[in-house]
């Protein structure tokens, strides 16, 4: 991909951005930047990983995140500004998204944020060495982060090459540990995605995520019952073509501990 194409791609999230209450189709964002709709698609996708109408998608509930972070009594009137034109049809397409229904959202963040905070000066536990002893599947994740990184790093298995939906393995990694190891994932076709959120005093820093690093495997990764895999992860600062992070994973991160507990 050369700058022109990368510079197209920027324009065309610019002008979702600016234009979220509006329906907007790919050819009208093709016209916008000048390319034909087959060419724009295949730019688009080539710089984000995704199509146009997922990232307009992504984008949406991104910006209604922030909302009800912000001021949750003004959220009909947000729901108009990014193209939804009722409750039902936001809080549908939210949980299916984020993993909870908006209200839970904003009651449980500032917990949440709390929660997640603990792991700045409190060890991360590392999957039990009998799980993996047990199992013939090995999918190990490597990820390396600047040097300079603090924070907590999240990585998992995901349906989608955007962290839009649960994934189907995932774990947390912080203080000096940079590999983890799922075993008994459902054979399929998954994306390995990372993300470093640094520490914050900022609760909203925790799931409005623009300034966590990015990172993910280029390819898609087919997994069997006995795979055995190996996946380096570089993670980096975000680009202006990478999609929002949507799925809440403080919240998947509080989930799997009390899973773990209940064994």
């Amino acid at each position: 991909m050369n700058k022109e194409q990368l510079a197209a791609a920027e324009e065309a999230i610019r002008f979702m951005k600016e234009h979220l209450d509006e329906d907007i189709t790919s050819d009208q964002l093709a016209a916008h930047v000048g390319y034909s709709p087959f060419h724009f698609a295949r730019i688009f996708k080539n710089a984000t990983g995704i199509s146009p109408r997922h990232y307009l998608s992504a984008l949406r509930i991104e910006t209604g995140k922030k909302a009800l972070l912000k001021e949750p009594s003004l959220l009909m009137k947000v729901l108009l500004s990014i193209g939804f034109r009722s409750a039902g049809s936001f809080n549908t397409r939210f949980k299916q998204n984020v993993g909870i229904s908006p209200r839970k959202f904003r009651a449980v963040s500032l917990p949440l944020s709390r929660y997640v905070r603990r792991f700045e000066e409190q060890e991360l536990e590392e999957t039990e060495a009998d799980a993996l002893l047990a199992s013939a599947q090995r999918i190990c994740c490597h990820i390396e982060a600047p040097e300079s990184f603090r924070g907590i790093i999240f990585v998992g298995l995901f349906p989608h090459p955007i962290p839009d939906q649960r994934p189907v393995a995932g774990t947390a990694l912080n203080r000096k540990n940079r590999t983890c190891t799922f075993t008994k994932v459902p054979p399929g076709t998954y994306h390995a995605l990372a993300a470093g959120i640094p520490w914050s005093i900022n609760p909203k820093d925790y799931f409005v995520l623009t300034h966590a690093l990015r990172g993910k495997f280029p390819s898609a990764i087919e997994v069997t019952e006995t795979s055995e895999i190996e996946i380096p992860i570089l993670i980096r600062e975000p680009l202006a073509v990478d999609p929002p992070i949507v799925i809440n994973l403080p919240l998947l991160l509080f989930e799997q501990k009390e899973k773990n507990k209940a064994k």
